[in-house]
């Protein structure tokens, strides 16, 4: 007993010495505070030379060129030759959900089943993960915590990065649901198990789809009753996707898969937002007539298919953005997030105007999002959510992000790699000496 005891104390230290010190939400902002000569990039194509931003109790004032700062109770930061930013979001994210993917128990992102409507990834968001505040170092200050999994796979929520809780957190609850189109494997010849004929897959795909298109239809027909004697908990959690108040996202690659996404969508009243969208690029007239938004990979990316152009997954985003399409850009997974900006970065580089790839990952998402009322952009009335960089955000080699404000609290910029990176730095640099 006496050794469990000691084995269990030791664990327990040593826990705490990987975990460090929690970095603390910053206070509510108490004093209005102008920010003046730093060249601001609003977030919706617009450049501001020299411009002033004043912010109070959380929220934009006024955002004007060689604008004139009143005297009296306000703190000024002068940020002449730096570039501000509105806070990036990343979007379709398992970020908050999962922490080291080798340990099962930090796992939470995914349930079993298929329709998994009443799924809700705010509940499960954990505001005391280390990985948030890697992001705010460069910029990101927002994300969609979504669920995955199934056919269904349940309501996402957006939220901002510097928080104590997830109620502190949330920026809307329940945003978007999120759905995966069925699709039939590719058959190639493999080993290690059955091999199944393309007719037989093709066979299930459409049986998958009867399934969907069931569910839909009786979570529609759910939608429209009266108080019902007993709540179905999966048709209730589908209420709002209806009546349009949660946005429904559909993950579908090809063409084919895509164009049946949108039209399975409209027959019951809902305008999809599409994710993954490969192969959007090649009917971009049908995606335009039907208002569609698509959020879309990173460009770091293979090719889908083994005869599409190697440079596609750079020139997607563009392709689409200069089409006339409202285009979000996403990373998968979670601990990559802290790359989104370069990301847009490349999109630039490859045919999309930088101001546009900027609103690739802020007002276009705060837009699929619903929350761009308050968020998204730089803008009079709006959330002060945006940070100070001393150079191009979304450039590697530049971004430099020195301070960042989110709902005008101004926020530690520490993290765990930056306490790492001091440790060693100081260890090595006494070695020398």
């Amino acid at each position: 007993m006496k050794t469990y005891l000691i084995s269990l104390a030791l664990s327990a230290t040593s826990l705490m010495g990987f975990a460090q010190a929690n970095i603390s939400p910053a206070q509510k902002q108490s004093k209005t505070i102008a920010i003046t000569g730093a060249t601001v990039h609003v977030g919706n194509g617009t450049v501001i030379e020299n411009g002033t931003i004043l912010f109070g109790n959380g929220k934009i004032i006024s955002v004007t060129a060689n604008g004139q700062v009143p005297l009296d109770n306000v703190t000024r930061i002068i940020a002449t030759g730096k570039h501000i930013y509105p806070g990036f979001i990343a979007a379709t994210t398992n970020l908050g959900l999962t922490e080291i993917e080798a340990v099962k128990a930090t796992l939470d992102f995914q349930e079993i089943g298929d329709f998994n409507s009443h799924i809700r990834s705010i509940v499960a968001y954990n505001t005391d993960s280390k990985v948030p505040a890697t992001l705010r170092s460069n910029g990101i200050l927002m994300a969609q915590p979504t669920p995955q999994g199934g056919t269904v796979s349940g309501s996402s929520s957006v939220v901002q990065l510097d928080a104590w809780n997830w109620e502190d957190a949330v920026l809307k609850t329940d945003d978007a649901m999120l759905m995966t189109w069925p699709v039939t494997p590719r058959f190639r010849n493999g080993l290690g198990r059955p091999q199944q004929s393309p007719e037989v897959l093709a066979e299930r795909t459409q049986a998958a789809i009867a399934q969907l298109t069931s569910f839909f239809a009786e979570a529609k027909a759910y939608s429209e009753m009266g108080k019902p004697e007993v709540i179905n908990t999966r048709f209730e959690a589908m209420k709002k996707v209806f009546k349009g108040d949660e946005k429904l996202f559909i993950a579908a690659e090809s063409q084919k898969d895509i164009v049946a996404a949108v039209n399975f969508a409209k027959r019951f009243g809902i305008s999809p937002v599409i994710t993954g969208a490969d192969e959007a690029y090649l009917i971009t007239d049908f995606l335009k007539d039907n208002n569609i938004t698509l959020v879309v990979k990173q460009p770091h990316a293979l090719p889908n298919n083994n005869d599409d152009d190697v440079n596609m997954p750079y020139k997607n985003a563009a392709i689409l953005a200069n089409s006339g399409l409202n285009v979000v850009l996403s990373i998968d997974g979670y601990w990559q997030q802290r790359n989104l900006p370069f990301m847009a970065g490349t999109v630039a580089a490859w045919g999309l105007d930088k101001e546009k790839a900027l609103s690739t990952i802020t007002l276009n998402a705060a837009k699929a999002m619903g929350v761009d009322k308050t968020s998204g952009s730089i803008e009079s009335g709006k959330d002060a959510t945006f940070f100070i960089s001393a150079g191009d955000a979304l450039d590697m080699r530049t971004n430099k992000v020195e301070q960042a404000f989110i709902q005008g609290r101004d926020i530690n910029l520490d993290n765990l790699h930056k306490q790492l990176d001091k440790k060693f730095s100081e260890k090595y640099s006494a070695e020398k000496k």
